[in-house]
Parts: C-alpha cells; structure tokens; sequence
C-alpha cells in the first residue's frame, strides 16, 4: 500500500514551511531513516525522514516551495511491485442540472472563459514548479493570474506576461454580499494600493520568506491580543564589570592555551534575570485563558539576531548554572541559531526573555512580548554617566532596562518589584553567588 509522506510540523508553532530541497528523487529506494528532503521554518532547516521502506513514486511538491501547509502531502512511496497513478487527473464531470418544473426553462450555464484566474479554483493555485519560481522572483501573486495551461494551470508564460506591480497582493473581487458587508469601513491600504503611491522603477521586489511571515503574524497577534506594560530602571555595572574582568582572567586554558570561558555581560544579565524570577515567583508566570502558569523554574530566553530575523533560543534552569556554562551554552545556540540549526525544544516555551542591543549602540528601548512568556527585558548600552551620591556628582557606568509585561498576568506593581529585583543581582553580582 503506498505511503504518503506528509509536511511535518517541526514546532508546536509552526503552521507552514518551505520545502527546501529534495535529497532523493522518483525511483529512488530509501529504507526507514533516510533523509528524504530539507525543511525551512521560520526557525531552522530541518530534515524529513522516511518511517518505512520502499521505493520514491512520487514527489508531490517541488523543491524550493514555500507556504507549504502542515499535513500537506509531499510525496508517495511505493511498496515493491506497486505503481503510482497518474500524478493528477481532470477535475470531476459537473453534476447534472436538476430537473426543472414545468413551464420553467432551464437556466443559461456561464460561458466557460478560455482561462480564468487560479484563485477562482478555491485557496489552492495550480502552477508549474518553474511558473511559481518566476513568480516569486518577480515579486507575482499567483493568485491572480490566469491560467493557460491544462486545466487552468498557471504555466511559465503566464507569469512572463504579467506584470510584477500589477499582481503583486490583489485579490479577486468580492462578491456583492461581502462587498456589501464591508461598505461601512474604509477600506485597508492593500499591496495594490502601495504601490500605486511610487513610480513603477523607483523601487525594487523583495518577496518576504518564510521567516519574516512568521514573524510578522505573531508580533502583530502579541500587540493586538496582549496589553503590554513598561518599567525602566538605570543599572550601575562598576561592581559587575570589575568581576567579569577578574574572572576572565582567572579562567583556565585549554591544550591550545585559550580560555575555557569568557564572560559577557550578557551572561550576567541572564542569571540575574533567572535569580530574579526565583525570587518573585508571581513573575515567573504563563497567562492562559482558564489558569495562570506558575513555573518552577527559570527557563530564559534571549533574542539572537540572525540573517532575516530573530530567534529566541532558551536557556533552561537557568537559576541553577553558573555563569561559565551559561556563557557555553550562548556561544553554541548563537552559533547553531545562525547556521539555522537549532531543534524545536532549543526554542520553545521559557517564561521570560531579554533582548540586548547595548552592543548596538542603543541606549533604551522596549520589546514586544513574544508568547508563551509574560515579560520581556529590553538592554541598552553601557555608558559613563554623572550621577549624584550624597550630594557629590560621580561619574558610574550604567545602561538603562526596559521590562515589557503582559498586564495580565504582571501588573505594573509586580513589575516594579520585578525589574528591581533583577537590578539588585547586577549592581551587587556577589548576590548571584548565595
């Protein structure tokens, strides 16, 4: 019996991703665990594996595909001595008018255009793997393109005849009972409309990947559906500074004589954080509609800045590492968050995160919270700055902290407390240590 492979979901967010590149082709045998093809999220690339053994009848989707949903089938494999049938067949025969009463002619069946646009065929355009990579190049929705291959099937020459700026985001007209449903709100500023604003050769296409989708859908959901709260506070970093330089120094060398850590300040920050979150367990929270998530441990992550985006790798039970291993473990989701390797479970859940941009040169900011956690700390740069002690002006190294919350579940009281508590364990990092 044939078995088809399915898109996989490789997260418990993940809804669409790209299939990026075929490793085995019609005709190949593969036996469970070969690696069938690369999978692209907005996270990783990944690797889709065969679960039994067989022969490759047919790949369903091709390489380089985009917007692939979850449980799409990609392709089939066959058992010894089966076949695989013909890849598609014409759509079904339209059903037999119904019988008319008496007197009442039948009514006229629409004239059948020539081609007609992908999207009147539902949700799912037909096109050619080379027709959708034209299409993508050029910045063309398929949406809107008629077809002139079998079947309404958007072939190459479809897409070499449209225009980029005309087909990019328009939609098929709606219908009268939507358009009339609309009436009374003014209508949004489409990609259509966008681009009527600029000269057609002042500016350039740059199709979103996968990755910037993602991102923009759940940012806009976490400002839509949480209520963020901000808290700022100033952090003096001479105490912290100091130890880091002492401890750098002391730390051991390997055969090839280099140091076995080297700190950064943002090592400290996570700790803190993670201490921080112990000490005011009412933070260290999850909001959900039915009950509140109180976590037993503090589970970080932090926003590492790659080639299109952002990714949050997190740091679990981080109150119980110490500060070299913390540092370790950065390093290597850093390294792997870049080289888009990192799993789901390198990603997923924490209750908090911080995103640092003092080596940026940004002095204050504030974050969007990224669900499931409930608070999110915004770094700036550390720089000297006159301060007034006991009357007396003195020059300290501080930067300045934003603490985002979900007012849901953290009040600005709460968060107050919060945010103190974390500056606590940076001015005396000594704190870190009992």
């Amino acid at each position: 019996m044939p078995i088809t492979v399915l898109m996989p979901a490789l997260s418990p967010t993940m809804e669409k991703g790209k299939l990026a590149k075929w490793l085995k082709q019609e005709g190949d045998a593969v036996k469970s665990g070969d690696v069938l093809a690369e999978i692209e999220t907005d996270k990783a690339t990944m690797e889709v594996e065969a679960v039994d053994e067989g022969v490759i009848g047919k790949l369903l989707v091709a390489a380089g595909s985009e917007d692939v949903a979850v449980n799409t089938p990609i392709a089939v494999i066959l058992a010894e001595g089966e076949t695989m049938a013909a890849a598609s067949s014409p759509p079904p025969a339209a059903p037999k008018p119904a019988p008319q009463p008496a007197g009442v002619a039948p009514a006229a069946a629409p004239a059948s255009p020539a081609a007609t646009p992908a999207a009147a065929h539902g949700s799912r355009v037909f096109a050619s793997p080379l027709a959708r990579r034209l299409a993508r190049e050029r910045g063309i929705n398929l949406a809107v393109l008629a077809g002139s291959g079998p079947h309404g099937r958007i072939v190459l020459k479809d897409v070499e005849k449209a225009q980029p700026g005309a087909a990019l985001g328009a939609a098929p007209a709606a219908t009268p009972s939507a358009a009339g449903s609309a009436a009374a709100a003014p209508p949004p500023m489409g990609d259509d409309t966008v681009l009527k604003l600029f000269p057609p050769d002042s500016f350039d296409l740059v199709p979103h990947d996968t990755m910037r989708k993602v991102i923009a859908r759940r940012l806009m959901e976490a400002k839509l559906t949480i209520p963020h709260f901000y808290v700022s506070v100033d952090v003096t970093l001479d105490s912290l500074l100091a130890l880091r330089e002492r401890l750098n120094a002391q730390a051991p060398k390997n055969d090839a004589g280099k140091p076995l850590w080297k700190l950064s300040v943002n090592d400290f920050i996570i700790k803190a954080m993670a201490l921080a979150l112990i000490k005011v367990p009412d933070a260290n929270v999850t909001w959900t509609e039915a009950a509140m998530l109180r976590h037993r441990h503090a589970d970080v992550g932090v926003a590492v800045s790659i080639p299109g985006g952002l990714i949050t790798p997190v740091v679990r039970r981080a109150e119980e590492k110490g500060l070299a291993r913390i540092s370790t473990e950065m390093k290597d989701y850093a390294a792997r968050a870049r080289a888009r390797k990192l799993m789901p479970e390198d990603y997923t859940g924490g209750s908090a995160a911080i995103s640092n941009m003092g080596m940026m040169n940004v002095g204050n900011f504030a974050a969007i919270i990224n669900p499931p956690h409930a608070s999110i700390l915004a770094v700036g740069s550390a720089a000297e700055r006159a301060v007034v002690r006991g009357g007396t002006v003195q020059v300290e190294t501080q930067m300045t902290m934003t603490l985002s919350t979900d007012h849901r579940c953290i009040d600005g009281a709460l968060g107050a407390i919060f945010i103190n508590a974390i500056k606590a364990h940076l001015e005396e990092p000594g704190l870190m240590l009992v």
